[in-house]
C-alpha cells in the first residue's frame, strides 16, 4: 500500500498500562472519527468497560497494553487495542495447535501479543489512525507491536478480524495471512422483511414464514434500546447469557458488572431482544448497533421452544436492520445453519507474526493450504444459497461471495 503523504511525520510510540490511562476523547477521535463507520467495539467506553469490570485483566489472562502513537507535539494520532495473552480463549481465531506444536518442540507459546477487541469476533479497524499520515502511522503501529514482541520475548503477535486493507498491508510487512468465514446478512435495499422473503426461493420463503410463526406462538417479543432498557432487563438477559456461556465455553467471559457499564455508557448502542411468556422472559439476544451494521453478540434461553433461537437471534435482527436502514447484520462466529436463513458466507481475516523460525515456516505452509480451502468452501456454500436466481443486484458486496 502506497504512502498517503510525501511528508514525514515524527512519531513517538509507547505502550500504556490500561485503557483508563488513555484520554477518552483522544482515543475516540481516532477510533471512530467523524465521517467514518462507527464501530461500537472500538469505543473507549466498551474497551475500558471490559477492563474495569475485571473481564479483561491479568488474572483472566488478558493484560491490557494499548499501543499509542503521538506526534512531535504530543498529540495522540494513532492507537491499537493490544493485550498480552496467557491463553487463546475468547479470540475466535484458533491457534491452539500452534501452541501445542511449539510446546512439543520445547518452546513456550504463552505469553503472546494480541491486537484485537476482546471476546468479539467482529471485523473492523485495528490499527487506528486518521489524517494525511494515516497509512504511515498504521505501518508504524504494526512495526512497533512486532518490535515489542521481540523485546518482551513473546512467541508471537496476532492481529485478529482485521479489514481487507489492513490485512493486505500487514502481508506486505511480512506477516502471515489467514482467512476464515462467517455468515452475514446483507441488506439489498429491502423495505420490509416481506421484501427480503421475496428474494428467496419459494421453498425457503415458506420455511422461514413457518419458523417465525411457530417461534412467536404464545410469546411476546420486544426489542429494547436506549432509555427503554432497565436493570431488570439486563438481569434477565445475564441469566440467559451465563447459561449459554457455561455450556459453550465452560465459564462465561463477561460478568454482570460489564453489562452494567455497557448500560450506563452505551445503552443507545445496545439492542436487547427478549421473548416473554406472559410476564416471564424466557429468551434473549444482545446486539450492538454500529453506523451501518447490527452486530449480534450473545443469546440464551431458559426454555426450549421450536425455532426460538432463529427468531430472536436472526429474524428479529433482520427486521431491526431493515427498519434502521442498516447495511448488514453480523451474527457472530460459525453456524452454517445461517446460510439457509439468508446469511451469506463472508471472509474474515487475521495476520500473524511468529518469532520461532521453524514454527513460522510450518504455519506459513499450513495457512497457504487453509486459505485455499476456505475460499473453495465459500464457493461451494454459495451453491446452496436460498436466494432465487436474479434476486440480487449484479454488483455484490466485495466481502461476500
Amino acid at each position: 500500500m502506497a504512502d498517503d503523504s510525501a511528508d514525514r511525520i515524527e512519531l513517538s510510540l509507547s505502550v500504556a498500562e490500561q485503557m483508563s490511562a488513555v484520554d477518552r476523547a483522544s482515543w475516540n477521535a481516532i477510533a471512530n472519527p467523524p465521517g467514518e463507520r462507527y464501530d461500537p467495539f472500538l469505543d473507549w467506553d466498551f474497551l475500558e468497560a471490559a477492563e474495569s469490570s475485571g473481564c479483561a485483566q491479568p488474572d483472566t489472562g488478558w493484560t491490557p497494553r494499548p499501543m499509542l502513537a503521538r506526534d512531535a507535539a504530543g498529540k495522540l494520532v494513532g492507537a491499537a487495542p493490544l493485550y498480552l495473552k496467557m491463553h487463546s480463549r475468547g479470540e475466535f481465531v484458533f491457534d491452539h495447535s500452534w501452541a501445542d506444536a511449539l510446546h512439543r518442540a520445547g518452546g513456550r507459546y504463552y505469553p503472546k501479543l494480541l491486537c484485537a477487541v476482546p471476546f468479539t469476533p467482529v471485523t473492523g479497524r485495528r490499527l487506528l489512525a486518521t489524517g494525511p499520515h494515516a497509512v504511515t502511522i498504521r505501518q508504524s503501529l504494526a512495526s512497533a507491536i512486532v518490535q515489542v514482541g521481540r523485546q518482551w520475548r513473546v512467541s508471537s503477535a496476532h492481529f485478529n478480524f482485521v479489514d481487507a486493507e489492513t490485512w493486505q498491508a500487514l502481508g506486505e510487512q511480512g506477516l502471515l495471512l489467514r482467512e476464515d468465514q462467517q455468515f452475514h446478512w446483507m441488506n439489498r435495499g429491502y423495505g420490509s422483511f416481506e421484501d427480503f422473503l421475496g428474494a428467496l426461493s419459494s421453498r425457503k420463503r415458506k420455511t422461514l414464514r413457518r419458523e417465525r410463526r411457530e417461534a412467536q406462538e404464545g410469546l411476546e417479543i420486544v426489542r429494547l434500546t436506549g432509555a427503554e432498557l432497565t436493570p431488570a432487563h439486563w438481569d434477565a438477559f445475564f441469566e440467559f447469557y451465563t447459561d449459554t456461556g457455561g455450556r459453550k465455553w465452560g465459564s462465561p467471559y463477561l460478568n454482570r458488572e460489564f453489562f452494567t457499564l455497557l448500560h450506563e455508557r452505551m445503552a443507545d448502542k445496545c439492542l436487547l431482544i427478549l421473548a416473554y411468556d406472559g410476564k416471564q422472559p424466557i429468551a434473549g439476544a444482545l446486539n450492538l448497533i454500529g453506523s451501518d451494521t447490527l452486530y449480534g453478540r450473545y443469546w440464551g434461553r431458559s426454555e426450549d421452544r421450536p425455532f426460538l433461537h432463529f427468531e430472536i437471534s436472526y429474524y428479529q435482527a433482520i427486521d431491526f436492520a431493515i427498519e434502521r436502514g442498516l447495511a448488514r447484520v453480523e451474527a457472530g462466529a460459525q453456524g452454517e445453519h445461517k446460510l439457509s436463513r439468508g446469511y451469506e458466507p463472508t471472509l474474515t481475516r487475521s495476520a500473524h507474526w511468529i518469532a520461532h523460525s521453524g514454527l513460522r515456516q510450518a504455519v506459513s505452509d499450513y495457512l497457504d493450504r487453509e486459505r485455499e480451502a476456505v475460499e473453495e468452501g465459500i464457493d461451494q456454500l454459495s451453491a446452496y444459497s436460498p436466494f432465487r436466481k436474479g434476486a440480487h443486484p449484479a454488483e455484490q458486496d466485495e466481502e461476500s461471495f
